[in-house]
C-alpha cells in the first residue's frame, strides 16, 4: 500500500490538513500518544478515563477525529511532510470514548 500524505505548511503541525479535509480550525485535531490515544495535557491532575497521560518522550502524534488517521509529529517537524503513520476506528470502542473525554475537556 502506498503511504497517504496530508497537506502540511512548513513543518507546523498545527497545519495540517487531514485527506479527509479535517483542520484544527474545522472539526480539530487532537494530540496523541503513540497508540493514537488522545493525551491529556493537565499539568500534575489526575488523567481522566479514557484518556492517556502526556508521553514522558513527548513522542506526539496527531489524531484526526473525524477519519481516524494519525501523523507522527516528529516526522512532520523533521521533514515537513505529514505522512499517515496508522489509521484508528474512531467510531466505537476506546478511541472513540476517549475522543469524546477529550473534546468534554475542551468544552
Amino acid at each position: 500500500m502506498d503511504t497517504e500524505f496530508a497537506d502540511v505548511i512548513g513543518h507546523d503541525v498545527t497545519t495540517i490538513t487531514c485527506l479527509c479535509g479535517n483542520t484544527v480550525s474545522k472539526e480539530g485535531l487532537i494530540q496523541a500518544n503513540s497508540h493514537g490515544i488522545p493525551v491529556y495535557a493537565g499539568g500534575d491532575s489526575p488523567v481522566p478515563p479514557g484518556l492517556a497521560a502526556w508521553p514522558e518522550d513527548e513522542d506526539l502524534y496527531t489524531l484526526c477525529p473525524s477519519c481516524g488517521r494519525v501523523y507522527h509529529d516528529t516526522v512532520i517537524e523533521e521533514t515537513g511532510t505529514a505522512p499517515v503513520a496508522f489509521q484508528m476506528d474512531v467510531t466505537a470502542g476506546p478511541i472513540a470514548e476517549a475522543i469524546r473525554a477529550h473534546w468534554d475537556l475542551s468544552t
